[in-house]
């Protein structure tokens, strides 16, 4: 028996207060999505509660967030979707070498989802997928996880 498709809708860097500051499209994708998946600088809580009303969400703390989302979410995170590992955070430092430093925070992991350079990137170090959706007004990402990854940069 074939294992189901999960699909994820992957946002970073909304640097917004609410769901308002979030395009219409992405709002629409994310709805359609089995989790979601934010790699932090949501900015304000009003982000993180609102995308709770659209679905499941898993997500990091970013370095522009404030101090409440600090506490209430991890740096980093390591969870199992439809049998791969999946690691996420948010990425520090320059944007240059940003996929090595989170390559390293997550030797093992299939896929790693970050954020930070405001840059997507959808691209494979080693056997890892590395994906960021990049900066959310920008685009977002959706990756569906089956017996195969598909993993797509989308434009708003």
């Amino acid at each position: 028996m074939q294992a189901a498709t999960v699909t994820i809708g992957v946002i970073s860097d909304t640097h917004a207060r609410d769901l308002s500051g979030i395009a219409a499209p992405v709002l629409k994708a994310l709805a359609e999505v089995d989790l979601i998946v934010h790699a932090g600088d949501f900015t304000e809580r009003g982000v993180l509660e609102g995308l709770k009303t659209i679905g499941e969400v898993k997500a990091v703390c970013g370095n522009m967030d404030s101090g409440e989302l600090k506490e209430m979410l991890p740096r980093q995170d390591l969870f199992l979707v439809g049998g791969k590992r999946v690691g996420l955070i948010h990425g520090v430092g320059a944007p240059w070498g940003i996929t090595n430093r989170v390559k390293d925070a997550f030797p093992e992991a299939d896929i790693i989802i970050f954020g930070h350079s405001h840059q997507a990137c959808n691209r494979f170090l080693g056997e890892s997928l590395l994906f960021n959706p990049g900066r959310a007004r920008d685009s977002f990402g959706i990756l569906k996880i089956g017996t195969e990854v598909d993993a797509e940069i989308i434009p708003v």
